[in-house]
């Protein structure tokens, strides 16, 4: 059985200063063979989802989708997981302000940012921009969130934002919301309109 939640837990572990050891042990059980390095839970949530969606298994392909708690750890995950540590292959889905990051990271160990796919905003703005804003306002609904949605909306600092940097920005609000949306709104994508970034991103892997 792939254990992939196993070996996501060792990274994390290795990343925070210990061993590496049972880490090794995962991914050569797993068979894992490439991962794929995000910026935090909500887009592993997403992408794992989406990724289902479409029919593919990412963790029986041995793509591990790893969470590092925020872009400016990539250098230590590219350490471990690319040719210094692992040698495993390293793609990456990031915001555009985070593609340097990402970029020196890869090239600091020889592992060149070609299979770096990037959002303009957010993972969740390019979800909110496919589904467009009525439907996510539907799936809003669904969850019992439509309240404090027309709630926030009203408030004086979202006066002139545009509804879908309104409905980004709510879906950040509240603490696990993102994660939570992130797997609805993947989920409700069609696979005719999934976003450019993934797209590339699921069809490299």
């Amino acid at each position: 059985m792939t254990d992939m939640g196993g070996f996501r837990d060792a990274v994390g572990g290795w990343a925070a200063g210990g061993g590496g050891a049972v880490a090794r042990e995962l991914a050569a059980g797993a068979g894992v063979r490439a991962v794929v390095l995000v910026e935090g839970p909500s887009d592993l949530a997403a992408l794992e989802t989406l990724a289902g969606r479409l029919g593919r298994a990412l963790a029986a392909e041995g793509v591990c989708v790893l969470s590092m708690g925020g872009a400016m750890n990539v250098g230590r995950y590219a350490e471990l997981m690319g040719p210094p540590g692992l040698g495993l292959r390293i793609t990456g889905l990031c915001d555009e302000q985070e593609r340097p990051f990402y970029d020196r990271a890869l090239d600091r160990v020889g592992a060149p940012g070609q299979g770096v796919f990037v959002c303009v905003k957010d993972l969740e703005e390019e979800l909110i921009r496919a589904l467009g804003v009525p439907k996510v306002e539907e799936i809003v609904e669904a969850e019992g969130d439509l309240v404090p949605w027309r709630t926030f909306t009203r408030q004086p600092a979202q006066r002139g934002r545009s509804p879908q940097d309104r409905m980004r920005r709510f879906l950040g609000t509240k603490k696990g919301r993102k994660i939570r949306y992130g797997h609805l709104l993947a989920e409700s994508l069609d696979p005719g309109r999934v976003p450019a970034p993934l797209d590339a991103l699921l069809a490299c892997l």
